[in-house]
């Protein structure tokens, strides 16, 4: 067990909260819609724990075991947006519609919010990861393909996700499809030259257009 929390810690903290703030956008969009979001979100957050608190990660975490509350409040938060999404659409499959938007916009807005090098593909996938939420860096979800300065390819060496939606009884195909159109308005938001493909084996892509 770590005592010091390090740069990794704070770059995984963020991830989280990035993620939190789909689910958010999630439950305006759903008060909007007077949808009964008020009765799902205090099922959800007894089930599975409430989002963080908008307070500084030090002052939150549990430093005598900062990789296990790490990891608690991952899938804490996956839990919660699978357990939401999964409702929703249980509701209505044609909501999808306005979640797919939800995602996008949030993409783009973490484009924005990027601030280091996007030239080339390579540059994008990183700062791709500094986002999107793939469990622990000890669990090396992604595998890089290949790379040059036209196209940067990897895949996804496990799936991560899966047990969360199971655990909900919902379909996990909805949060690849959701998460898929995030991470495309985040690459071509960040650099308009590039595109993002993912394939049906997981294989994804960007490349330049």
């Amino acid at each position: 067990m770590s005592l010091f929390l390090g740069k990794i810690h704070y770059w995984l903290y963020n991830k989280i909260i990035w993620y939190e703030k789909i689910e958010k956008d999630i439950i305006k969009w759903a008060q909007e819609k007077k949808l009964p979001i008020g009765t799902w979100v205090q099922d959800i957050n007894e089930k599975h724990g409430p989002p963080l608190e908008p307070e500084p990660l030090e002052q939150l975490i549990d430093t005598s075991n900062i990789h296990g509350w790490l990891q608690e409040r991952i899938e804490s938060a996956e839990l919660r947006q699978a357990a939401l999404v999964t409702q929703v659409l249980n509701r209505n499959m044609d909501y999808k519609k306005d979640l797919t938007e939800i995602y996008k916009n949030q993409g783009k807005a973490a484009a924005a919010d990027y601030q280091g090098n996007a030239a080339t593909p390579e540059e994008i996938f990183n700062a791709l990861n500094d986002y999107i939420l793939e469990g622990m860096p000890c669990d090396r979800v992604n595998e890089i393909v290949s790379s040059s300065d036209r196209e940067f390819v990897w895949k996804s060496a496990i799936c991560l996700h899966t047990p969360y939606w199971k655990k909900v009884e919902g379909n996990v195909n909805n949060f690849y499809e959701l998460r898929e159109a995030w991470v495309k308005a985040f690459v071509e938001e960040l650099n308009p030259d590039f595109i993002y493909v993912r394939s049906v084996d997981n294989t994804h892509r960007i490349t330049r257009k």
